[in-house]
């Protein structure tokens, strides 16, 4: 999961005391879709916005006084136990000297066979102390053999989200946010940024979380356990989690008590920051919420003075350029109309910083031949392509676009950006603006270019198709053309493509985006859009409605007031008995 948020301040907007910008990134099919609504208690609850399948409260919108949304936070929330088993008894672990027995529980549950009858499958479940034993994570083999490695979540036992949730839909200002976080610790494992009508903008981390203070960390983390936590190798998309000494009970998670349950870490200690410019965050650690305020907290919420992502990047020098009035666009401070043009003007930041370099190094091969997985391949077509794109844009019209998404995807490999071959490397010193400068002699860059080019003419794609020859989401046996790009290269309006029941489709990205204007008096002004729609069902003429509306850079003006809802000509009025 992933998301963009953004929150300004009185410092920040033209024409109002503050805007917020939510722009979630879901799966576009499935269970975790978002779905659009307003809810009205009359004198008890007014909110608008977009909720998660079944849950009966805005996760994601704006009152008469707030707005807000969530991004995927760097906490881990869950973390490890490596504990000492007897070879001769596996169901056997050691605690404090002592041998302690395992749980255990038989599940059975019906499967269906091949020939379309139901049978049963059955697991025994042992857990210990700490929590259930697990033999795997991401991907990883825990071998049980001498030890077993328990797992404890913190929303294992979390019941609270829906309290938070629905007071969060009643907040009168920020301030009130930061007490309903604290009060109820029932964020699972999300940031939380929003903006008032008082013309605060706010950034805060304070959810559910392991109580592994640093002190706590030195203690009691196993030398696997250090490795994955403090990620000296800086893993990409890896969290710090937690692998402790299960042989002693001191290292189990401690109670606090300011915190609302056992083994939480203490609301105070976690970060937050109020701000009248801006603050915001694209799933990288606290740290730079807001770039003239570097934020410190416990290293099990995330890193500081470490890379920051091409989105994080992007989404501050956006924000920043946009107050300036250095971003091309008219005055200075965002509007309705400035905030949208932003987000969909589809901007790589990958682009900005290594298109140029990649140029000069695609124009210096000689001969424009590479010879790179057993194929020689002429690159000399793709140079005056990726030179005429200047824009650097991932709009439906660009072309160049789609050859540099490949070639960057080589490029990275599966590794961090900051391991890319930069002539200037990452300085925490100057974390907006660097790494930065390719080594335009590297081998790396030609055989990435080679490989784009050689996968474009073999999936029969003109290096210089646009955008919107390829990249289509069908809705009714309709292809819709789709803005945005990867997150990887840097785009705020992140569409992650691919495989939906064999065929190329959008699988993942933007989802319900929001943006969310306050003035000084009268009511909230909104717009919105469902990039994916809000029906499910084909037959229904909401299936694909607000995708082609998406599709084209438009927005829904949203009805908040009574008055405002009972003007729509498409009103209509269902009691339900």
């Amino acid at each position: 999961m992933g998301s963009n948020a953004l929150a300004v301040g009185s410092q920040g907007v033209s024409g109002g005391t503050s805007m917020l910008l939510a722009n979630p990134h879901f799966p576009w099919q499935g269970k975790n879709r978002m779905w659009q609504s307003q809810l009205t208690i009359p004198g008890k609850v007014n909110v608008s916005g977009a909720s998660l399948l079944g849950f009966p409260a805005v996760n994601i919108g704006y009152n008469e006084n707030v707005a807000w949304s969530h991004t995927v936070a760097t906490v881990a929330p869950f973390g490890l136990f490596d504990v000492q088993v007897d070879p001769l008894s596996p169901t056997k672990y050691l605690v404090d000297g002592a041998w302690e027995q395992m749980t255990s529980q038989r599940v059975e549950v019906d499967v269906r066979q091949p020939d379309g009858s139901l049978a049963k499958v059955g697991r025994t479940l042992w857990a210990t102390r700490y929590g259930p034993v697990t033999t795997a994570i991401q991907g990883q083999d825990l071998p049980w053999v001498v030890s077993a490695h328990a797992v404890r979540d913190v929303n294992m036992h979390n019941l609270r989200a829906l309290n938070t949730w629905f007071r969060l839909d009643q907040a009168d200002d920020v301030h009130e946010v930061v007490d309903i976080l604290e009060t109820t610790q029932g964020v699972p494992f999300f940031n939380t940024v929003a903006s008032d009508r008082t013309g605060k903008a706010l950034y805060a981390d304070i959810q559910a979380v392991p109580n592994i203070t640093d002190e706590h960390a030195r203690s009691c983390l196993t030398l696997t356990g250090q490795l994955l936590f403090y990620q000296p190798l800086r893993l990409p998309n890896a969290t710090p989690v937690s692998i402790l000494d299960g042989k002693r009970s001191a290292c189990d998670w401690p109670d606090d008590p300011d915190a609302v349950a056992p083994g939480l870490l203490s609301p105070k200690v976690q970060p937050r920051l109020i701000r009248n410019d801006f603050v915001g965050n694209a799933n990288d650690s606290p740290w730079l919420a807001n770039p003239e305020q570097p934020l410190a907290f416990p290293r099990v919420m995330g890193d500081t003075a470490a890379p920051r992502s091409l989105r994080t990047q992007e989404l501050i020098l956006t924000a920043r350029k946009r107050i300036d009035g250095t971003d091309g666009l008219p005055g200075k401070g965002f509007t309705p109309q400035t905030m949208g043009q932003l987000l969909f003007a589809d901007n790589s930041r990958a682009a900005d910083l290594a298109l140029g370099a990649t140029v000069t190094m695609c124009r210096n091969v000689p001969f424009g031949l590479v010879l790179v997985d057993g194929n020689l391949v002429n690159v000399s077509e793709a140079c005056p392509v990726l030179a005429g794109w200047k824009s650097h844009d991932y709009t439906t019209d660009s072309r160049g676009s789609w050859l540099f998404a490949h070639y960057w995807a080589y490029l990275l490999g599966g590794q961090g950006v900051e391991k890319l071959p930069w002539r200037v490397p990452f300085d925490p010193k100057n974390p907006v603006h660097t790494p930065n400068s390719l080594d335009t002699g590297s081998s790396a860059l030609r055989d990435a270019l080679a490989r784009a080019v050689h996968a474009l003419r073999t999936a029969g794609i003109a290096l210089n198709a646009p955008l919107s020859d390829v990249q289509k989401v069908t809705r009714g046996g309709e292809q819709i053309p789709i803005h945005g790009s990867l997150g990887q290269l840097g785009v705020l309006n992140v569409i992650t493509p691919g495989q939906v029941d064999g065929k190329f489709d959008i699988v993942f990205g933007s989802s319900f985006i929001q943006q969310v204007r306050f003035t000084a008096d009268g009511p909230p002004q909104a717009l919105s859009v469902l990039a994916y729609s809000q029906s499910a069902n084909p037959n229904s003429p909401h299936y694909a409605d607000q995708t082609k509306l998406f599709s084209a850079g438009g927005w829904v003006t949203e009805r908040f007031t009574e008055e405002q809802i009972a003007a729509s000509p498409a009103l209509r009025i269902k009691v339900l008995d």
